[in-house]
This record gives structure tokens, sequence and C-alpha cells, in this order.
């Protein structure tokens, strides 16, 4: 995995970055395109997160959903008082980021592999870049497919985004656990959609990011169905409060997510997410 080297300055220091434009998602949920005012931080990769400094209420951990030369997306959902601030932001304001933090996605470096990307909820935010990574580099990969489970049709992210893969080539699926009336799509969990996919696992990498009971069953369909566990990447989440692997709130067993992840194979999560947290 590609690991972010932060200088002191970047990793104890938030740098100002200003909101340039906020989507509304979903009711709970909007997207930040941030741009630094002045001195820019490190360059990001897919996978990688900064900390997200809401002035006057604190900072939170959120994955990149976005990289367009210095600008950074981040698709924020309300759950906790930096993440109401930092969603109801609107552009001309100001936040504070660290970063670049942590291990990211790596496609695969076979020329013509295959590439299987499933998200849950808002777990398709931080596999975002990745896709469009993958979909620029056609030359290096193989076929795409894109699955994607949510609660309900509203709470589907970035459709615009899934309708441009389409376009581009991409097998885009989606699924919901609650259809509304209007919708016309597969009903079920995501691992419902891995029969439609048209993957061959051996020439396949995967890429889960989602609730962890989501990123747990879909890994063992994938190992049974023939992947490698090695070419199974997860994005891992826990509580990170520094970012440089000092304060150990991350942790878990040997790792510390905000150094050794968020990105890492299945070969190395499986164990530690079977183990009961006391």
């Amino acid at each position: 995995m590609v690991t972010a080297h932060t200088d002191g300055a970047a990793a104890e220091l938030p740098v100002p970055y200003r909101v340039v434009a906020r989507t509304v998602d979903t009711s709970d949920t909007a997207t930040l395109v941030i741009e630094p005012t002045g001195d820019s931080l490190g360059p990001f990769a897919p996978g990688q997160f900064a900390m997200v400094y809401a002035f006057g209420v604190g900072d939170a951990p959120f994955s990149v959903s976005g990289i367009d030369g210095l600008r950074l997306a981040h698709t924020v959902r309300a759950v906790g008082a930096v993440s109401r601030a930092l969603q109801g932001l609107r552009p001309g304001e100001t936040v504070g980021v660290r970063g670049p933090f942590g291990t990211a996605w790596q496609l695969p470096g076979t020329p013509g592999a295959d590439v299987l990307v499933v998200a849950g909820g808002i777990g398709l935010a931080p596999l975002r870049p990745l896709v469009e990574s993958a979909l620029a580099e056609w030359d290096r990969t193989g076929a795409v497919a894109v699955l994607v489970g949510a609660r309900t049709p509203a709470d589907l992210l970035h459709p615009a985004d899934l309708d441009r893969w389409r376009s581009a080539g991409a097998r885009v699926l989606t699924t919901v656990d609650r259809p509304d009336g209007a919708w016309r799509g597969e009903v079920g969990v995501v691992t419902t959609l891995l029969d439609r996919a048209g993957i061959d696992p051996t020439r396949t990498t995967a890429f889960l990011c989602g609730p962890e009971v989501m990123i747990r069953a879909v890994a063992r369909d994938l190992v049974h169905r023939g992947f490698a566990p090695d070419r199974v990447q997860v994005s891992l989440e826990r509580t990170m409060h520094c970012g440089i692997g000092h304060c150990g709130h991350c942790q878990l067993g040997p790792l510390l997510l905000c150094r050794d992840g968020p990105v890492v194979t299945w070969d190395t999560a499986e164990h530690q997410l079977m183990v009961r947290e006391l």
C-alpha cells in the first residue's frame, strides 16, 4: 500500500482551505469541494484521508471523495458535532485540513487486470476517486464493475457519477434494502449483485468500503468464489484523533489504522475483525 509521508507541520497544524462548492447528496449528507487559500498540503491518493477541522468545534477524519489538482472533495454525513458543522458549511467558508494520512487503494499492477468495486452506503465516497482513476486508465485496467448498496433509493450517493461511469463503460449495479414505490431496481444486500458482476476471480482485484458487517460478508463471499485474500482490499474505520499513530485511538489489534490503514488487504484484516472488542 502507498502510505502518506506527512511532515510534522502538516501532521500537527491545520492548513486553511476554502469551500468552493457544496452539493447536497442526501437529507443528511453533502459533498464539499475545498481548495487551499495559500500553501497546500501534499498530494492525496485515492483511499487516503484528511483530518478536517471545523473552527470552534473540532476536527474529524474524512477520506477524500474527489481529487482535482489541489482541490479535494469530502463527502460528509452529519452524525456528530464536527460532521454537522462541516456538512452545513457554504462556499466561501473556511476549514482547517491536516494530511494526507494513511494508506491508499492500489490498482492492479498487471496490465488488463479487472477491477471490482463494492460499496455500501457512504462507503462509496472513499471509492469514488479510485473508480475515476480506473476509468482514466483503460490502457492499464480491464473491465471495471461497480456494485453499490444503500438503505433506500434516497440514500444512493452520487447518482450522476453512477450514470457517467456506466456511459464510460463500467458495469454499474445498484441495490437497496427498502425500496420506495418508484424503485425498479434490485432489492437486497449488495452481495446479491456479485453473480451479475461478470468477474473472473483469477484476474480481478476487489475494493470494498462500507459498514463492517458488509465488508466481512462480501470479503468472505469473494474468497469463497476464488479470490486470493491479498487481492481483496478493504477500508477500515476506527476513531482517529492524531492521524500519525501517536494517540492509539484507532488501534485494531497490532494495527494503527491512521498509519497502517485505513486500506489493508483482507489477509491482514480478517483476523482482526474476528476479534470481539470489549
